[in-house]
């Protein structure tokens, strides 16, 4: 997916340093990201998410908070309200080119951020929390030893994920008095609370507070095991799914009808793991899934191999034809089952006299109500007549162009 590296001024007139992760098609909505305490951007979960939004025609503005990440500022000088206050000037500047955000997406404390921004937002339509605390003040257990000092000193140096951050008194003043039932109760938008039951950063207690506090429409849907970084992709994976398709009740997320004879359009293919094999495949706004290869071959067998997909077309498109033509002729025909399998074999046993090896793909097809024998045969023959049939037998070419090379993300 296409993604724009912008900059816009933050509350305190600092460039902030964002990306805005486009559909390759139409955009059928816009979401505002908001990350976690000190993390930024481009954290896996954020990416991830972002770029599978992005596959479904929403784009994502994602960017990091002043004084994180690529952005510019003083994080000491930083606290929960200028976080949100970040946000509303990101969706200000969505609002400028033409893409009001339709959707607020907040992670850890970037969840309580947007509850709290939501009012400064009016496009907004709905509001995804992960992982979020009920409480601000909750994120003070990362550096509780060094509050003691904080308090008398008016700041100290902490140690965060590897990292050393300053914390201002003015920050944990902040979040202290940042209480968000009034927020909540009066959002003024559909919720989804996205928590998992094992977090051992915010416990689900914050999630149960934020939803019981929320006035419907308002739905609960559980990360599973999932951690509070949602650091697997598959995790992240099943969030945007998830967040694509609930939001889907609440933002307008239909396509604009394609010209009369219009091609299917692109279906594209993305590496989601250069570790193994695991491919994402996005055709269109709303259909999505995942090419693999089985764990002996190196993969994680997450989703069909690339000749399991074969097969399923061939199989499907067998099916459908099937079915338009006992339709069309009204026979009795209850039901289609199609096994496909796929093997290599001896060209010499389909081609007398070739040496090399041919790819056989073997149906078997059932066909359920009480047809005749005369029926059954001619639905057989039918069944060579599917355009991918006729595809795999007569071969088709192959046009291959490289596009332009796209510089990897920093």
């Amino acid at each position: 997916m296409p993604t724009e590296r912008i900059t816009f001024a933050g509350h305190a007139g600092t460039p902030l340093a964002a990306r805005l992760d486009l559909p390759d098609g139409p955009v059928l909505a816009t979401a505002l990201f908001a990350h976690c305490f000190t993390c930024s951007k481009d954290i896996p979960a954020a990416r991830r998410i972002s770029a599978r939004l992005a596959g479904m025609g929403i784009a994502v503005l994602r960017f990091d908070f002043t004084g994180l990440g690529h952005s510019e500022g003083e994080f000491e000088n930083t606290d929960f309200s200028s976080n949100v206050q970040d946000l509303i000037r990101a969706a200000q500047f969505l609002t400028h080119r033409d893409m009001p955000p339709d959707l607020l997406i907040g992670h850890s404390l970037g969840g309580a951020a947007v509850l709290r921004a939501r009012a400064g937002i009016p496009s907004v339509k709905a509001v995804v929390t992960l992982g979020a605390p009920f409480d601000p003040a909750h994120v003070a257990h990362h550096f509780e030893d060094a509050l003691p000092e904080i308090q008398s000193q008016g700041s100290a140096e902490v140690s965060l994920g590897g990292r050393s951050f300053v914390i201002g008194k003015g920050f944990v003043d902040d979040i202290r008095a940042a209480e968000l039932d009034l927020a909540i109760a009066d959002l003024r938008a559909a919720l989804l609370v996205m928590h998992a039951p094992q977090d051992a950063t915010v416990s689900i207690d914050n999630a149960a507070s934020i939803f019981g506090t929320a006035k419907h429409p308002k739905s609960f849907v559980t990360l599973d095991d999932a951690d509070h970084l949602i650091s697997r992709p598959r995790d992240a994976e099943y969030a945007a799914e998830v967040i694509a398709a609930w939001a889907g009740r609440y933002v307008d997320l239909s396509p604009p009808a394609p010209p009369p004879g219009a091609p299917e359009g692109v279906l594209r293919v993305s590496e989601a793991d250069p570790n193994g094999f695991l491919q994402d495949i996005q055709s269109g706004p709303y259909h999505h899934t995942l090419a693999d290869e089985p764990k002996a071959y190196g993969g994680t067998n997450r989703g069909m191999s690339p000749y399991g997909f074969i097969a399923a077309g061939l199989g499907a498109c067998t099916s459908m034809t099937i079915r338009m033509y006992a339709r069309r002729k009204e026979w009795p025909l209850d039901g289609i089952s199609v096994d496909v399998c796929h093997d290599k074999v001896h060209a010499q046993d389909a081609f007398p006299g070739a040496a090399a090896k041919i790819d056989q793909f073997t149906r078997v097809i059932r066909l359920c109500g009480p047809l005749d024998a005369a029926q059954q045969a001619k639905l057989l023959e039918i069944a060579d007549k599917c355009p991918v049939h006729r595809t795999l037998e007569q071969g088709a070419k192959v046009i291959t162009r490289l596009s332009e090379v796209t510089p990897a993300p920093r």
